[in-house]
């Protein structure tokens, strides 16, 4: 499948924040994806709650994402990543169609099952197993590709059902928005399915610890891909405070085949401290 978004010129660098907290409110979201564009950065990616177990605030991450195509022109934008399980995925790729719209072509679809740990899982009725939510973001999967195609879509699956549909308009990029997966590296299924689509934002280890993704990791899910166009995103987490070596991990990335690598700014910093970062923009070079 092709990949707008695979860029083989050197590693992109992305800010990955949430509609959460004080300062996740669209309009302000809008504004520090403006300052991110003018800093230097090259994507702006959103984390999707309803619910959150810390009881903060949690804002619409869609809404939100039309109010940052609006107030953007460059950088790529998207969910990172949104649960299809948890999600109808025709609404899902009339949503997206709207952002890939409203923004000129820059959205990402970042999909994935969901987090078992969250009230949106948890206290919401949805599907327990770690299998059944797989099941659904696969049918998922292949329902939002069949209607960004353009193609009328019939499909009798065990999770959906759709008979004869045809999403209109399109969306502006061809063949369709990019379709990046996440979810756990290490594990097999995940991983098969990343290298099904366009690209993998897999993380090694399950949040809320971390183990960066190594360049080995990175050399073989290139090798694993094959020569297609293949978006891998690493990151996640936030900046070390030795930005040397910082420096020197993202460009052996970049070296091991890395597309992008993302940094994570919590929805608990401060609005002024999520600012000052942004604004020195990414450790380039």
């Amino acid at each position: 499948m092709g990949n707008p978004a695979g860029y083989r010129d050197g590693v992109r660098f992305a800010i990955d924040i949430s509609p959460q907290g004080p300062w996740g409110g669209p309009r302000s979201l809008a504004e520090l994806a403006s300052l991110a564009e003018r800093s230097g950065w090259d994507g702006v990616f959103l984390e999707d709650y309803v619910f959150t177990s810390s009881g903060i605030e949690a804002y619409d991450p869609w809404v939100a994402l039309a109010a940052i195509a609006l107030a953007t022109e460059r950088v790529l934008i998207g969910p990172m990543v949104t649960p299809l399980p948890r999600r109808r995925p025709w609404k899902v790729a009339a949503e997206g169609m709207t952002i890939d719209h409203l923004s000129g072509g820059r959205l990402v679809l970042g999909a994935g099952s969901g987090d078992p740990e969250s009230p949106d899982l948890q206290a919401t009725g949805e599907l327990p197993d770690a299998r059944g939510r797989a099941a659904q973001l696969d049918e998922a999967l292949d329902i939002i590709d069949g209607l960004w195609s353009g193609r009328t879509v019939t499909h009798h699956g065990a999770h959906f059902q759709l008979d004869g549909v045809t999403l209109r308009p399109r969306p502006v990029q061809r063949p369709r928005p990019p379709i990046w997966i996440g979810g756990q590296l290490t594990l097999r299924r995940p991983r098969e399915r990343a290298l099904r689509w366009d690209g993998s934002c897999l993380y090694r280890v399950k949040p809320p610890d971390w183990d960066d993704v190594t360049p080995d990791d990175v050399r073989e899910l290139r090798a694993d891909a094959g020569s297609r166009p293949f978006t891998i995103v690493v990151g996640g987490r936030r900046r070390r405070d030795d930005e040397r070596a910082e420096r020197e991990y993202v460009a052996a990335l970049a070296e091991a085949g890395a597309d992008w690598w993302q940094e994570y700014l919590r929805p608990e910093t401060s609005l002024s401290a999520v600012r000052d970062h942004i604004a020195r923009g990414p450790l380039r070079g």
